[in-house]
């Protein structure tokens, strides 16, 4: 049928086919086959009610796999009350449909009481254990979602990568629990995180291409020690970026500044020396890393660019033509291991790194970042507007590497005042002239009462 019968209707659909024996059944498995609608089935339901004053327990049954498969969990309640009241105990597959549904609503927390009652009958599946889990991540209990994860590795069952894909998707709130003194603190699940991991490598277990993106999520996440809130990446979105770069390119690199710093024809040699090239990961002012390094206290040009090629990085060196002649500053020996390691290109003596350095990094993608301690804030203010300066300030904190006797790497979350919903994030410190890179290392949260 493709509308709700009425019993009369039923009856005589039963009759002209021949009066088959298990005609509801027959017919709830053609209704789900279909992907008929609810109400049709439901219509089914009373016309079986009408002939046999009972529901069996199969037609309940595959009402219920109906129910669940179409996302009907308001119904599924019904059911649930239905079939508790008709019948002693729950077979395996009507217990993992209501802890399926259960678990897709507020109500999720009757799907561990279920799955207590199922354990007392059989194991359940892991399948089981995954649903509540998920839920359990959803709404913040993660002491709840943790615990379920250690019951189903003790019962030597093999989680779905569903579950351990939630488990990385998870935003931390450190929130009480009802019946637990405190929630886990976010150490203690980023070292559960990492178990997964060792679990899998032991196993040769490989995530497939959503659980590795979530995973790849949850290690750059920010997330406050404090509350447990998630800060606001320092990564610009793809929009961003682009709108930054459009306004670099034609502002910086293409404005009549620039050829006070180098010529157009140096300038066009360059970029196409650029567009050569595969896209580069880092880009290196080769001559600001090495007049860091006058007191031989912290790293060389070529133990930065030796490091970072260990890292599998491609790596452009940005250098000036004198750097290219042996002299006690610069051994030919070493730049001759700097272009072997990295790409290079070096400009005349008289020319300017930054625009090159502009040009170089934000041509080859939003991954790309700089080594440099150059503040930029001359180039920041070729910028037309506030909002494309903060823009620039914000790619900066998030590109700029510096090298301090290490290269310093840089922070997943953005070191600024911000505010998710009832909290407020303030980095502070006594420092009162700073540069770019040098951001506090400490933070005010603050979090309303209600």
């Amino acid at each position: 049928p493709d509308r709700p019968l009425s019993v009369t209707e039923w009856r005589k659909l039963k009759e002209s086919l021949g009066n088959p024996v298990r005609f509801d059944i027959k017919m709830i498995h053609a209704l789900f086959a279909s992907g008929a609608e609810l109400d049709i089935a439901k219509s089914l339901l009373t016309f079986a009610t009408m002939e046999t004053g009972t529901l069996s327990y199969e037609l309940l049954l595959r009402y219920l796999s109906l129910c669940v498969s179409g996302g009907h969990d308001a119904e599924v309640f019904d059911v649930y009350d239905i079939m508790k009241g008709s019948f002693s105990s729950l077979e395996t597959g009507a217990s993992t449909l209501f802890i399926k549904s259960f678990s897709r609503t507020a109500r999720w927390k009757e799907a561990v009481n279920l799955l207590q009652e199922v354990k007392k009958v059989f194991t359940p599946s892991s399948r089981n254990y995954g649903d509540i889990i998920a839920a359990a991540v959803l709404h913040g209990d993660m002491t709840t979602a943790w615990a379920l994860y250690d019951e189903l590795m003790e019962k030597g069952l093999s989680p779905h990568q569903e579950t351990w894909d939630a488990l990385f998707k998870g935003v931390k709130k450190t929130k009480e629990v009802e019946g637990l003194e405190e929630a886990m603190s976010q150490s203690e699940h980023q070292e559960r995180l990492l178990g997964i991991l060792l679990h899998m490598r032991n196993n040769q277990i490989y995530p497939q291409y959503s659980l590795a993106s979530s995973i790849k999520t949850s290690f750059e996440r920010g997330l406050c020690r404090c509350c447990g809130s998630e800060l606001e990446s320092i990564q610009l979105t793809a929009e961003e970026y682009q709108q930054l770069k459009d306004r670099v390119m034609t502002d910086i690199i293409q404005g009549q500044d620039v050829f006070n710093k180098t010529t157009p024809e140096e300038l066009e040699h360059f970029k196409a020396f650029v567009q050569r090239k595969p896209a580069f990961d880092v880009v290196v002012d080769g001559l600001n890393v090495a007049n860091t390094n006058k007191d031989k206290s912290k790293l060389s040009l070529l133990a930065v660019v030796s490091e970072l090629e260990r890292q599998g990085l491609t790596v452009l060196v940005l250098g000036r033509k004198h750097m290219l002649r042996a002299t006690r500053s610069w051994e030919r020996h070493n730049m001759n291991l700097i272009q072997e390691k990295a790409h290079c290109f070096f400009t005349d003596d008289i020319s300017e790194d930054d625009p090159f350095l502009l040009y170089a990094t934000l041509h080859s993608g939003n991954h790309c970042r700089f080594v440099s301690r150059d503040l930029m804030r001359d180039h920041k203010a070729c910028l037309p507007d506030g909002a494309t300066r903060r823009l620039f300030f914000k790619w900066q904190r998030g590109h700029q590497l510096v090298v301090d006797g290490y290269v310093v790497s840089i922070l997943k979350y953005d070191t600024t005042i911000q505010t998710s919903g009832d909290s407020w994030h303030v980095p502070y410190d006594d420092t009162e002239d700073r540069s770019t890179y040098e951001v506090p290392q400490q933070w005010l949260c603050l979090t309303q009462k209600r």
